[in-house]
């Protein structure tokens, strides 16, 4: 087998169709970017009137870009990265700087599906079927999002069916026996009236950690997803759409091994690179996803609608794990982990001419069950424990666009939400429960100084809800409260040449207070605690540029610096240390050419600087640059492209991470 590969070359084969045989044309004879419509407000609009810093990727930019993940999206957007714990179904997002522990039930950035919330680490991550847009959203968005949110927001938006029938099948065949099968197909059942999409994703790949006696790669992953929308239009007035989804993974022990510190505290040799001896305890991952959802927008009138979205999340998962990666009983554990989220939003969504406002009210229920088991040849390393965290979520929000002259325009909202949750050890036979509400407005003044430059300022709120320790067994670390921050931007969008040029570019800072950190309690002990204070700040743009109608350049940057201004625990003292898992850049630049015969070929630059994974700044990962090509032959009716991902073979592993007891390969 090839060692520590990371490059990538894959034959790509796609197929379109559209109507009775008939083929779906593709636009490659305009020269201007083409005017995108959000709903990054909840509200359809241009993104050149959003004042939010947002970047955006239609079907066709995931297409030329090879995204397949939101992974792969986060290279190409300023100040975020998504980090992947080694484990399938387990990845954090950072935005501007800001990251929410894996082990929390939280995240820092909200991942919104049609509607369906996913405001934790596992089953952040999730298959692109069918996409329409991806609408990434940096800056607090708590006011219409709510909790989760504190730091951006992340919408996936798939496609509608319509009255005309298309699809597409793609094929993909790669190294390491990479195989992928995915198809999308839509039409009217009834026209006019009913409508019906489905699309599917099936991928098999062989792993790149070898076994030392037989050779066998040990992280192989597979996994098939399937989604299915029914549209229907019993009148002009009321448009529903049912959305079911499912995802399942098996894939084998994570993409991690022994670091240095885990190696000596296991009193074994460290693991050579991407290899292990493990044979003792087959290490497992079968992460499951389902959600459903169920969408009502009624016209009451031209400029009224009211809009109910219910939704239905479950995520399950199985680990078996071999926590030394030997053939000694070390430390083995064995997880089975249950989430499940019922929300409903319902809202009113005015436009005209002049004004826009949305009022709306949310709840959700959810019940999260963590059963984990370790086993070990030593007495203190055996443990278990049994938790389950119910909560129920209740909010209220309004957010409104007023023009207050000419050129000049209000936005402002506000929502109020408040938070319960009841904590359970079956085991320890403890009970617990808190709540948390909070108040976040956000205000913001946007100045149109031409019809093509926009220009804003804004004030917001985000916050990150509180949580329980499950290992404190003194009550004063029981539970911790609530991180909040207020964030000050200053932005800038505008259009030139015919929209052969578009820039955008935005500056803030961030005051953080009551952030939520571990913190040392004595040299054996840790919890989560409001024990700092810090500060963010950064920059970020992006150009888009097409010079001619079949050149296309591209470049974004963010720079993030997020530091504590107050921090110390029983260990040291971190002030102005680096927070963890906050890059301090990133970066991306491409080009692509696509002549209207056919002749398809494209490059992109991506990069990640310095990153830190502990509040002492001992651990690190440096920064690191990563290729990727594509080059095809487009017709009306099928591509076939050969594209490969990081064709340079950049190491970017992480080593150190979780105070140097684990090292995670790229």
């Amino acid at each position: 087998m090839k060692k520590n590969t990371a490059a990538v070359f894959i034959f790509c084969t796609v197929l379109f169709f559209k109507g009775s045989g008939y083929c779906q044309p593709k636009e490659k004879n305009t020269v201007e970017t083409e005017t995108i419509q959000v709903t990054a407000q909840k509200q359809k609009e241009n993104i050149n009137d959003v004042p939010i810093s947002i970047t955006v990727f239609n079907a066709s930019k995931i297409n030329d870009k090879k995204i397949d993940s939101l992974k792969d999206a986060a290279d190409f957007v300023p100040n975020l990265m998504i980090f992947q714990h080694g484990h399938s179904g387990l990845s954090t997002p950072t935005t501007r700087g800001i990251n929410a522990p894996a082990k929390s039930l939280s995240t820092s950035t909200g991942l919104f599906i049609d509607g369906v919330p996913i405001l934790m680490a596992p089953g952040f991550e999730n298959d692109l079927l069918d996409v329409e847009r991806i609408e990434i959203l940096r800056g607090p968005q708590g006011t219409i999002y709510g909790t989760g949110t504190e730091a951006g927001a992340i919408n996936i938006i798939t496609a509608e069916p319509d009255n005309n029938f298309r699809g597409k099948i793609s094929t993909q065949l790669g190294e390491d026996r990479k195989e992928q099968f995915t198809m999308n197909l839509s039409g009217p059942v009834k026209k006019d009236r009913l409508f019906l999409g489905i699309s599917g994703n099936y991928y098999k790949k062989d792993g790149f950690m070898e076994h030392t006696e037989t050779g066998n790669t040990l992280d192989d992953r597979k996994y098939w997803s399937t989604k299915a929308r029914l549209k229907w239009k019993p009148s002009e007035k009321l448009d529903t759409s049912l959305i079911i989804s499912t995802r399942r993974e098996d894939s084998g022990m994570g993409r991690m091994n022994l670091g240095k510190n885990g190696a000596a505290m296991a009193h074994i040799q460290k693991p050579e690179d991407r290899k292990t001896s493990v044979n003792d305890y087959a290490s497992e991952t079968t992460p499951e996803t389902d959600l459903q959802a169920l969408k009502l927008e009624y016209k009451i009138n031209p400029e009224l609608r009211l809009i109910s979205v219910s939704t239905n999340w479950l995520y399950k998962d199985y680990m078996k794990k071999d926590f030394d990666g030997s053939t000694l009983k070390i430390k083995h554990s064995e997880k089975r982990d249950k989430h499940r989220k019922i929300s409903q939003e319902l809202r009113f969504d005015y436009q005209s001419d002049k004004t826009k406002w949305l009022v709306g009210l949310y709840c959700d229920k959810a019940e999260n069950k963590m059963d984990i088991n370790f086993t070990s040849m030593f007495p203190a390393n055996n443990s278990a424990s049994q938790k389950d965290i119910d909560s129920a979520t209740y909010a209220a929000f309004m957010n409104f666009t007023y023009p207050l002259l000419t050129r000049l325009s209000l936005i402002a909202g506000i929502r109020y939400e408040k938070e319960n949750q009841d904590f359970k050890d079956k085991i320890l036979k403890t009970k617990r429960d808190d709540s948390w509400e909070n108040i976040t407005p956000k205000i913001a003044l946007e100045y149109s100084i031409t019809p093509k430059i926009m220009t804003y300022a804004s004030a917001s709120k985000g916050y990150r809800s509180g949580d329980f320790n499950w290992t404190a067994t003194d009550p004063a670390y029981y539970v911790y409260d609530q991180e909040e921050l207020w964030s000050y931007e200053l932005g800038a969008k505008t259009s030139l040449f015919s929209n052969r040029i578009t820039l955008s570019t935005a500056a803030y800072i961030m005051d953080i207070s009551d952030m939520q950190v571990d913190e040392g309690i004595s040299p054996l002990i840790s919890h989560t605690t409001n024990a700092a204070e810090a500060t963010s700040k950064g920059i970020e743009f992006e150009v888009m540029f097409r010079p001619s109608r079949t050149l296309s350049f591209s470049v974004g940057y963010g720079y993030s610096n997020i530091e504590f201004d107050k921090f110390s625990d029983s260990a040291g003292d971190y002030k102005d240390n680096k927070a963890p898992f906050a890059p301090e850049y990133n970066f991306n630049i491409g080009g692509q050419y696509r002549s209207p015969k056919g002749l398809y070929a494209g490059a992109d630059l991506t990069g990640c600087g310095k990153m830190y994974f502990d509040k002492a700044n001992k651990y690190s990962r440096d920064s690191y640059e990563i290729v990727n090509a594509k080059i095809g032959y487009e017709t009306e009716s099928f591509d076939l492209y050969l594209y490969g991902k990081n064709i340079f073979d950049a190491k970017y592993d992480s080593e150190g991470y979780f105070q140097g007891f684990w090292d995670v390969y790229s």
